[in-house]
């Protein structure tokens, strides 16, 4: 018996009988004899509907008081469930971000979490209380509501299970584990019984959505072992942890991401310093830059060509027109980045070379590649984003 922390996505928690469909996972588990500490994310789509209010009333809203409003979806999530359990007759308490303990930095709409302090959680778990806590929130300085983020409800169960040294951090989805590639999108998409922490924060960070990759970059700091699982089908999940035992495959995924924007700095003038001066600005603004290409010098001129996220491509662009003169500066939308991972790549020769042919019998240019130990991406157009993950998950990962 132990201490198990659930975390349970908005898909999990959508309505009544989802609701009461969680509750019986949730005690089930603490009628095993378990500690239970549960993460709720806000119900269905209520996160959305909630920005869709904010927009009718302002579109410039002070992130602040959005933080403010979108904060309310959890409530409701964790009440909802807590009522679920006491009907089924368990003792139960909810408890908000910062009834938690949950302290973050002031970066409001993305905060990050500085510290927990868990007496408040232990307290209730020393009563033998089921607790369910909201995820995606917490509380700064100024005593104001943050919220974490896209995905900060995992981070936020990560986050518990490494403050009280839980033996265990389950991720409930909607799927039935961590897969090769999107089931609903790739045929033959196989699931994976183990991935290491390293490959499931590639596999997070380049597109893949079952795992926030701040919340498996917290795992692997602190030791925390995750199991990714179903909440609708009570089958083994995959299990991330540091050290897995691989299986004869290569690659271990290939993921897609369209929230990519490709800017292009043309005939700019080299000199020296000029790259830091560019993407130094960038930063000052909290625009984070992925994959970086640029040209040999000619003519006293050279290109730099980058991807950002897509909401910040315009925004790079009015950043460095303003601060760049004779040259062109241009932004493409319209790309995707694809990707495949696994730690094994590096001591296979050929590993590239059979993903370029397979995007090249599906007629697909390769506009810039990027490439790690464990990971090689391209960006591509967007419009062939699916049929080119198809193609490369065809070429790597056996239809057996």
């Amino acid at each position: 018996m132990g201490l198990i922390v659930q975390k349970f996505g908005g898909s999990s928690v959508a309505d009544a009988e989802r609701v009461m469909n969680v509750a019986r996972i949730v005690t089930d588990t603490y009628k095993q004899g378990n500690d239970v500490v549960v993460v709720v994310s806000a119900q269905g789509d209520t996160t959305d509907d909630l920005i869709e209010k904010a927009n009718e009333i302002n579109p410039k809203a002070a992130k602040r008081e959005m933080d403010q409003l979108l904060a309310a979806g959890e409530q409701i999530s964790i009440s909802l469930l807590a009522m679920a359990i006491e009907s089924l007759g368990y003792p139960v308490i909810s408890l908000l971000g910062w009834q938690a303990g949950f302290n973050t930095n002031s970066i409001y709409g993305s905060a990050r979490i500085k510290n927990i302090k868990p007496n408040r959680l232990q307290a209730e778990i020393a009563k033998r209380n089921i607790v369910v806590v909201a995820g995606f929130q917490g509380i700064n300085r100024y005593d104001d509501l943050t919220t974490l983020g896209r995905g900060g409800s995992d981070t936020s169960a990560v986050a518990i299970a490494a403050a009280l040294k839980a033996d265990k951090c389950q991720i409930f989805t909607d799927v039935e584990g961590v897969y090769t590639a999107d089931p609903r999108k790739v045929e033959n998409a196989k699931k994976l019984k183990e991935i290491t922490y390293d490959e499931m924060l590639e596999l997070a960070t380049l597109g893949a959505q079952v795992l926030n990759n701040r919340s498996v970059e917290m795992a692997k700091k602190y030791g925390v072992e995750l199991e990714v699982l179903s909440s609708l089908n009570p089958i083994p999940g995959t299990i991330v942890k540091e050290v897995a035992k691989m299986e004869k495959m290569l690659i271990r995924g290939v993921t897609k991401d369209k929230d990519v924007a490709l800017v292009s700095i043309l005939n700019l003038q080299d000199t020296p310093g000029i790259a830091f001066k560019i993407f130094s600005k960038l930063s000052s603004k909290n625009i984070n830059v992925d994959i970086i290409l640029q040209s040999f010098g000619r003519d006293g001129t050279k290109d730099i060509v980058f991807t950002v996220s897509k909401d910040n491509g315009p925004v790079a662009v009015e950043l460095l027109e303003g601060m760049l003169d004779d040259c062109k500066i241009v932004c493409n939308t319209e790309v995707a980045k694809v990707s495949i991972v696994g730690a094994g790549m590096e001591s296979h020769p050929g590993t590239a070379s059979k993903m370029f042919e397979a995007l090249y019998e599906s007629n697909i240019n390769i506009q810039m590649i990027s490439t790690s130990e464990i990971k090689i991406s391209v960006i591509i157009d967007a419009e062939s984003a699916d049929r080119a993950v198809a193609a490369v998950h065809k070429a790597f990962i056996p239809n057996d």
